[in-house]
This record gives C-alpha cells, sequence and structure tokens, in this order.
C-alpha cells in the first residue's frame, strides 16, 4: 500500500513539473557557426535533459568498454584459483591414499596455478617427501622455512627428515629452530622424544612421555646425567618412588644416597626394593661396603628378612653362609630355595660345592634352568648389566630381568611387575 501511494505520489510531481515547464512563456535562441536556432523555452529545457542524460549514458558505456580488460582479468584469475584449488583438494586425497605419483602431478598444477604459497610449498614437499625423492622435498622445505609467514612448517618437515635418516645432529638444530617460533608446542611428540633419546636429553625425553614410555628408566637415565647430586638424587628418587620394584631405580636412587653420605637411607631403600622384587644386584650393593664375612652375613640376613620365603633371599643366605664357613647352614638355605621352586644352575652350582663335587651329573643338568640375567625384551640381545637403551637394537626401556622365552618374572621400567609364568626367580 505505501509504495502504490509513493509510486501516485511521485507521478503527480512529474506530471506537476511538466505541467509547468509547458507553462513557461518566452523563447531561446542560439548561435553556433553562423546558424542561430530560436525555440521556446519548454523545448530547450527537454532539449537539455535529453542531452544530459545522453551524455551519461555514452559515460556509462565507455567506461564499461574500459572495464572490461580487468573483468576478463578476474574472470581469469578466478577460474584459476578455482582450478588450483582443485588440484590442491586432490593433492591432499593423493597423500592422504599414499598415492604418490598423484600427489606429485598435482602438487605441480596447483603451484603452476597458484604459485608458491605455503600451502602449495608444502603439499609439494610432502608429495616429494611420499615418493622418496628426500633432496627435492628438503629443497621445498627449505623454501618454506624461509618464509617469515610459515617458516615453522619448513623447520618442521626439515626436522622430519632429519629424524629419518638419524641426523642427530640436524634434528637438534630444526628443533631448536622450530620451536623458538613456536615455543612450548605439542607438534611430533613421538619423533621429539626419539630425539631426546638418541641425543641423551632425558630431561626433554621425561617431559614429552607418552603412555607407552618407560618412565622410571628414562627417569635412572636423567638421574646418571645430572651432574648436581641433589637434583640427581630426586631424579633417581622419583624413579624409584614410581615403581619401587624397578631394580635400576632402587639401585640408581641408593647409589646417588651413598655418593651424598646417607648410608642408613640407603640401606631403608634397598630393604624396600628387596621387599618388592629380591635381585642379585641389590645384595651386591647393599654387601659391597663391607669384606667380612660375619658382618655381611649379618647385613644379608637384615635385607633378606624384608622377603624370606623368596628363592632369592634364600639363595642369598645360603652364598653368605657358605663364605662364612657354615655348610650346613648354606645347605640348609640352598634346600629350601630349591624347594621354592628355584631350579637355576647357580644353586645347583653352591649345592655341588658344599658337596665337594666340581661339576653336576649329566641327568640333572639337563633338567636345570639356566641362571636369569639382563637381556633385550625388543631383539633378545644378553646383558651382563642393565642399560637405558639396548646397543643391539637402540630400543630404550626394554632391558628386563629374566631368561628370554622362559617363564621368569621380572620387573618393568614402566611401572608393573610383568609374568610369564609361575617361576619365581
Amino acid at each position: 500500500m505505501r509504495a502504490a501511494i509513493t509510486a501516485v505520489l511521485v507521478a503527480a510531481a512529474v506530471i506537476a513539473l511538466a505541467w509547468w515547464v509547458a507553462g513557461l512563456s518566452g523563447s531561446v535562441a542560439a548561435t553556433v557557426a553562423g546558424y542561430t536556432v530560436e525555440t521556446t523555452v519548454p523545448v530547450a529545457l527537454t532539449a537539455l535533459v535529453a542531452s544530459v542524460l545522453l551524455i551519461l549514458l555514452l559515460a556509462r558505456l565507455l567506461s564499461g568498454l574500459f572495464r572490461v580488460p580487468a573483468r576478463m582479468g578476474r574472470r581469469s584469475a578466478r577460474l584459476r584459483r578455482d582450478a588450483g584449488d582443485r588440484a590442491v583438494t586432490r593433492t591432499l586425497v593423493a597423500l592422504a591414499s599414499n598415492d604418490s605419483r598423484a600427489a606429485r602431478t598435482e602438487s605441480a598444477r596447483a603451484r603452476r596455478l597458484l604459485g608458491d604459497t605455503p600451502q602449495t610449498l608444502l603439499h609439494a614437499a610432502e608429495a616429494a617427501r611420499l615418493a622418496g625423492r628426500d633432496d627435492d622435498a628438503a629443497a621445498l622445505f627449505r623454501t618454506l622455512s624461509e618464509r617469515r609467514d610459515a617458516g615453522f612448517l619448513g623447520l618442521r618437515g626439515l626436522f622430519r627428515l632429519a629424524i629419518a635418516r638419524k641426523d642427530w645432529a640436524g634434528a637438534n638444530a630444526f628443533v631448536g629452530q622450530a620451536e623458538a617460533l613456536r615455543p612450548g608446542g605439542n607438534w611430533l611428540r613421538s619423533e621429539r622424544a626419539e630425539l631426546a633419546v638418541r641425543t641423551g636429553n632425558w630431561q626433554r625425553a621425561l617431559a614429552l612421555a607418552g603412555p607407552e614410555t618407560p618412565t622410571a628408566a628414562y627417569a635412572v637415565a636423567a638421574a646418571e646425567a645430572e651432574p648436581n647430586i641433589e637434583q640427581a638424587i630426586r631424579m633417581a628418587g622419583r624413579a624409584w618412588k614410581d615403581n619401587p620394584g624397578f631394580t635400576p631405580a632402587a639401585l640408581a636412587y641408593a647409589g646417588k644416597l651413598r655418593q651424598s653420605g646417607r648410608e642408613s637411607r640407603v640401606q631403608s631403600v634397598l630393604r624396600d626394593a628387596w621387599r618388592q622384587a629380591p635381585h642379585p644386584d641389590l645384595a651386591a650393593f647393599a654387601l659391597a661396603k663391607s669384606n667380612d664375612p660375619i658382618q655381611r652375613l649379618k647385613e644379608g640376613s637384615r635385607l633378606a628378612q624384608g622377603n624370606p620365603g623368596h628363592p632369592e633371599s634364600l639363595f642369598l643366605l645360603a652364598q653368605l653362609a657358605q663364605a662364612n664357613g657354615q655348610p650346613d647352614e648354606a645347605r640348609r638355605h640352598a634346600e629350601a630355595a630349591r624347594n621354592a621352586g628355584m631350579n637355576q644352575q647357580r644353586l645347583y652350582k653352591l649345592l655341588a660345592e658344599l658337596d665337594g663335587r666340581h661339576n653336576q651329573p649329566q641327568n640333572d643338568t639337563l633338567r636345570l634352568e639356566p641362571d636369569s640375567g639382563w637381556h633385550c625384551e625388543a631383539c633378545g640381545a644378553a646383558h651382563e648389566h642393565w642399560m637405558t637403551v639396548c646397543p643391539a637394537c637402540d630400543t630404550p626401556g626394554r632391558i628386563v630381568w629374566g631368561r628370554p622365552g622362559s617363564a621368569a618374572s621380572w620387573t618393568s621400567a614402566k611401572g608393573g611387575a610383568l609374568r610369564t609364568g609361575s617361576s619365581p626367580t
């Protein structure tokens, strides 16, 4: 309704204006190049308005003609951008499906259409990496790393390439530059954790630890690498408190405490650790400061009291009694260890020595189990002592106590006891 009223009012105003112009009196004369034109005022005004409208129309037409090249350029750029976006999408699909050939083809097309943007450079580098062309990928990542807006992406890619070729020094340099650009990030956590392990940066390895990380083993290594004794004690104490049954953690903690002269605390830690998981290395460390057989027997007895029925406790008492010249007592403890389930060569060797024999009869030897020892769960390599990283396969936190492939039990570096059977040692 309002629109109709407005239209009627505008039409009335136009008619009134036209009527007013038509009623104007007088004439208008114009002389151009010797020609004189004379007309009435209404006609002159009408001609003037028509001329203005014609000029405006011509100006609009000329302006439109001048804008044609720009419009064509914008249309061409839009079509090029759309084609580039489609190439980017196809590149992502190819990367996700591990189609290296299609990824390289589409990433090259995207670069031609869109230029070297952070997105196209990153996709081209990833396509080259997928195709195994690490040199090409490194060159593209390096170009990307030089950009102010996307330098982190390039450094991240160079870091991954360095990790893949085990260039630990190069990877360490790249990770430092990348973290300067994006401090505190959670990017490539597993790769950065691996780098920390390979370079011996155990504090960083612990900070990047995931749920499957053998944190106790890492904490022990961090304590061993820490020059400050108090900080080393705290780090080893953390490992031991997190997993009191992990023998290397108890030994590291006791060792650092012994360095600082806290011997009473050392013995307390060792007794607690023996109560959790008796181990020959704990006994050796606990008795290391005494050479007197009587004193060693007393200290060993106190240690064994923490877990008196365990075969390892009984075997320790048998060894110490033999060294103290008490063969009957040694034999009694050795027999008790055998009855408790120990069936290893070291026990029967001790019994043979107590009986005055140098060798175990062949029929008994065939039934014996090999002695427990340190070995790597990952590759099976045997080791004389525990280490954070297996030197045979470079796997961290997988060296355990027991017998490979047997019914042994041991304590893991991740915080719990691993058991593959019922044999206690």
